[in-house]
């Protein structure tokens, strides 16, 4: 009989668990195939960018709502250390509720939106903003739905261009696991080289994730009411990311928070108590690691928290001298884990850890008013 995280495919797909267990395990083989496809795309991708990014300023905006924005809290770090051009990371969610505070009309944009579905409300109207503000802008759909609407609006519009991610990148479950690591990788792969690390990352998974999962559970199985997620640059987009998948496969019932590991001291550090676990995602680079080192010190020293647990990747990895945001794919991994031991635990179904109807795999209620260039300076 087979398993997934341990536990007999029988009794997961008993308790509608069974695709969030497959999705989080496949990740590895759905960032070989992601490269494999940007790859693919490679010449007909950069000579439709340099027709928006050879302009005089122009800029990237990573945008997407819930887990997709987190895509950009993730990415844009890293690439702004790679290209020459500004990039910045704005929600559709904001985009849309607030354009004249991210948008400049004469200031050529690439939008680049990422979407599971690609049916989210705010991320069909941040095109539409973009286009009624900005003179010059074009838009780049990474995306796992070839039904979806930005997917099927790209071939009608000489300034979109959709990207495609694997097919089993379209999580059947909640939650977003594969999707949101593979539009990740994607968009680095996108402007930065990538392969090689993202094939040592694979590999780290594929290998070292399964002799984890009893530490995992155990951290899941702990008393706690509260996960905090720490990290710095790149890894707080990660942070982010791992909070709300705590939050999202518990139903609430466990709060998850982020923070960088400065940032932390700054107030957010009241909310510690005895029911508090606090994980760590560690840094590679030599720098920031003095500061996650002073705020284990701390913590460990205030001896308040239920735990405190530091994350490192496998010693083979860190020599390969990786950047954070590679180091990520591993942490996110561990957290994915985590969430679905955790709302195991409490009993909840964890493909549909909502089945009332109060959230949903695609946001329902939003009115998404006209918005024409004269709104924008009222």
């Amino acid at each position: 009989m087979s398993n997934y995280l341990a536990i007999d495919d029988s009794l997961l797909e008993a308790r509608n668990s069974l695709w969030t267990a497959k999705e989080i395990l496949q990740q590895p083989a759905c960032w070989r195939e992601t490269l494999k496809i940007v790859n693919a795309a490679r010449l007909q991708l950069d000579t439709w960018l340099a027709t928006i990014l050879d302009q005089a300023n122009a800029q990237i905006i990573f945008t997407g709502a819930g887990t997709s924005a987190y895509v950009g809290e993730a990415v844009v770090g890293y690439l702004n250390q790679q290209l020459d051009i500004s990039c910045r990371s704005v929600s559709s969610t904001e985009l849309v509720a607030c354009p004249q505070q991210y948008l400049q009309q004469n200031r050529a944009t690439l939008l680049v939106s990422f979407a599971r579905s690609g049916n989210s409300p705010e991320s069909v109207a941040a095109v539409d903003v973009v286009n009624n503000y900005v003179k010059q802008c074009a838009h780049l759909f990474i995306t796992c739905n070839p039904e979806g609407a930005l997917n099927q609006q790209a071939p009608e519009h000489k300034n979109c261009f959709s990207l495609l991610m694997p097919s089993q990148a379209l999580d059947q479950s909640f939650a977003m696991t594969s999707s949101f690591t593979s539009m990740l990788i994607a968009s680095i792969a996108v402007f930065s080289e990538a392969d090689n690390a993202v094939s040592i990352m694979a590999d780290c998974v594929e290998k070292d994730i399964p002799q984890q999962l009893a530490q995992l559970k155990a951290l899941a199985e702990l008393p706690m009411q509260r996960l905090v997620y720490l990290g710095a640059g790149s890894l707080k987009g990660y942070a982010q990311e791992a909070a709300l998948k705590l939050l999202e496969l518990s139903s609430g019932q466990v709060m998850g928070y982020f923070e960088s590991p400065l940032g932390f001291r700054h107030g957010p550090k009241s909310l510690v108590d005895e029911k508090t676990l606090i994980v760590l995602f560690g840094s590679n680079n030599s720098y920031t690691k003095q500061y996650d080192k002073d705020l284990l010190n701390e913590l460990n020293g205030d001896n308040q928290a239920l735990a405190v647990k530091a994350l490192v990747v496998p010693q083979e990895v860190q020599t390969q001298q990786l950047d954070d945001v590679f180091y990520g794919l591993y942490y996110m991994v561990c957290a994915q884990v985590i969430s679905f031991y955790k709302a195991w635990q409490l009993g909840i179904t964890v493909d549909n850890p909502c089945p009332t109807g109060e959230v949903n795999r695609v946001v329902q209620g939003v009115t998404i008013y006209p918005f024409t260039q004269g709104d924008i300076n009222d």
